[in-house]
């Protein structure tokens, strides 16, 4: 008795989105082909189909922008996971992954090559938490600011020749660049157990799985590997 075929396993198809906010368009590392490159060269490395691209210049915090409500659409029809470069250019709402997730639709993002669904929601969570607490940090820093005398907002043609509050600001990029190299140091730590080892071994093998830099742009070098390490550690 001839034993039955089995089928063959079904191909995955992806939908790409792509999203820049109106301030983050001349943004290096930010723009829409730097996203497009990184999704791509995710897709193909997970050897799946990307049948459609949609694309937004609108904020993270709009669920109701075309591109992202197109893109669900196909997802819903065919199945297909939902990619993005990063996973704020989905949305910046918690609620609203956590939702897709438990309709059905699997998100990826290409700068955490390794994250399954769960990890994806514990992600946006923790992505939430941390904005909200910059933005608690932020209106402490400006009102101590207005406490110290200085003066805030105003016509926006003319500008001091210190820029108001200009400390707080420089905080709230040094804590995006901790918690960047954070999330790339978890990357590393897993090549390293895969056998990697030696910051020039580590970043050829970054630039092969195609892991954006800290910078979103560029080639990963060893001492892009340290500096990531070094800002990790702190």
């Amino acid at each position: 008795m001839a034993t039955p075929r089995r089928p063959s396993p079904q191909p995955r198809y992806a939908v790409a989105l792509y999203r820049v906010s109106t301030a983050e368009q001349g943004h290096s590392g930010l723009g829409l082909e730097a996203q497009q490159a990184s999704v791509r060269a995710f897709v193909e490395r997970e050897g799946w189909t990307l049948i459609a691209e949609h694309q937004d210049i609108a904020s993270g915090k709009d669920d109701r922008r075309p591109g992202f409500q197109a893109a669900l659409t196909r997802c819903r029809q065919l199945g297909a996971v939902l990619v993005a470069a990063r996973l704020d250019r989905i949305t910046r709402r918690a609620h609203t992954l956590s939702g897709l997730l438990e309709e059905g639709i699997s998100i990826r993002a290409a700068d955490m090559p390794g994250a399954d669904d769960l990890m994806i929601r514990v992600y946006a969570a923790m992505a939430q938490k941390e904005r909200e607490l910059i933005s608690e940090r932020t209106r402490a820093a400006l009102a101590a600011a207005r406490a110290r005398g200085a003066v805030l907002g105003g016509d926006r043609g003319w500008r001091p020749s210190v820029p108001p509050c200009a400390r707080a600001a420089a905080q709230v990029r040094r804590e995006e660049a901790e918690r960047a190299a954070h999330r790339l140091a978890l990357e590393i730590e897993r090549l390293r157990a895969d056998g990697v080892v030696g910051q020039a071994a580590l970043a050829r093998a970054l630039n092969e799985k195609g892991v954006p830099t800290p910078a979103g742009r560029g080639a990963w070098t060893h001492t892009t590997v340290a500096r990531v390490l070094a800002l990790a550690l702190c």
